[in-house]
């Protein structure tokens, strides 16, 4: 027997599953996606940039970075010949901005893929494995968490010399070195969460290997975690290689922080020559703020407290508003004002 309710349709006293209630669109099946939030958006348009800039500007800079224009005992402030002024040598500084973000970006693309390696390694097999295992690697990772990384990156830097210093994958290798503990730790901590689920336990008894456990039932459930330690390391490498080269123990290579450090030779900072180390610092600065942003949304994603906050106030007022305009077949309840009223009357 079915009976009508409004929109509704109830069969044999029971309603519908696909049935839904006045004012609210049927139910769909939502796609898997990262919060629409503004931090992401700018934090990728922010890092597009950024790679296009690394790609491309070498091909677009108006000089060759290390060419000496007139002669000059002063550095020349901007003008329409040098956007961003030219240095004490009269180099176009606007050339070396564009040269320089190259290869610090490969060096910290490659020090969080090691270092990102490292730690999925080291966590998730400590974390799983447990026992004697877990205790000597948490025990490695606790040693480079302790050690002060800045100098031990400076012994490391000078044993490298200046003849290997300009080899970016050893630079972002021993970068990764000092990088890899945090996410390790924070992979242990999850995996000792997920080692102890049904799924996990129903591996087990069906005879799978340990190796394919930990990597198609374990790591595929520590992929956001992954990529914000991946994020995480990224952003460190792209401060320790400026403050290497900063500090004159890797080759500057027109590096952003080669140009600060050219910068503060000259005492560029304390003469007033702005345009040669405020545009180097401020690219160091919007590449690290786009990174964070990323590992913002990261975050979001993991904690659903968060990915709630994350979200688009415009989708949470739309949801609001929805639930708002949904009639429910309820009594009205009387005002006191109007009670009062009708016992007066009578």
């Amino acid at each position: 027997m079915a009976v009508g309710i409004g929109t509704e349709q109830v069969t044999g006293g029971v309603p519908r599953p696909d049935a839904a209630l006045p004012g609210m669109a049927p139910r769909r099946q939502r796609a898997l996606r990262l919060p629409r939030s503004p931090k992401i958006i700018a934090g990728l348009a922010m890092l597009a940039f950024f790679v296009l800039l690394s790609v491309i500007g070498p091909l677009v800079a108006p000089y060759s970075p290390d060419q000496i224009f007139a002669n000059s005992p002063v550095p020349l402030p901007p003008s329409a010949a040098h956007w961003l002024g030219t240095t004490n040598l009269q180099q176009d500084v606007f050339s070396q901005l564009l040269v320089g973000g190259g290869d610090m970006l490969l060096v910290a693309f490659i020090a969080g893929v090691i270092a990102t390696a490292l730690s999925v390694v080291m966590g998730v097999t400590a974390g799983y494995l447990g026992g004697l295992a877990d205790d000597l690697l948490s025990m490695l990772a606790n040693i480079f968490l302790v050690m002060p990384a800045l100098p031990l990156l400076v012994i490391l830097f000078g044993f490298l010399g200046k003849s290997g210093s300009n080899d970016l994958f050893l630079i972002g290798f021993i970068i990764s070195v000092t990088g890899w503990a945090w996410g390790a730790r924070v992979l242990r901590a999850q995996t000792l969460t997920l080692r102890n689920r049904d799924y996990i336990d129903s591996a087990k008894i069906i005879g799978e290997r340990r190796s394919r456990i930990i990597f198609s039932e374990v790591l595929p459930n520590l992929t956001p975690i992954v990529a914000s330690s991946f994020l995480f390391t990224v952003l460190y490498a792209v401060g320790t290689y400026t403050a290497m080269a900063f500090l004159g123990l890797v080759n500057p290579n027109w590096s952003w922080g080669g140009m600060l450090y050219y910068a503060q030779g000259a005492n560029a900072e304390l003469t007033g020559y702005w345009w040669w180390f405020i545009p180097p610092g401020l690219a160091v600065a919007l590449l690290g703020t786009s990174l964070v942003l990323l590992n913002f949304g990261i975050d979001e994603f993991i904690n659903p407290r968060l990915r709630a906050a994350g979200l688009s106030r415009r989708s949470a007022r739309r949801q609001a508003r929805a639930l708002r305009s949904q009639q429910f077949a309820l009594t009205p309840v009387v005002r006191t004002q109007q009670i009062h009223a009708e016992e007066g009357q009578a």
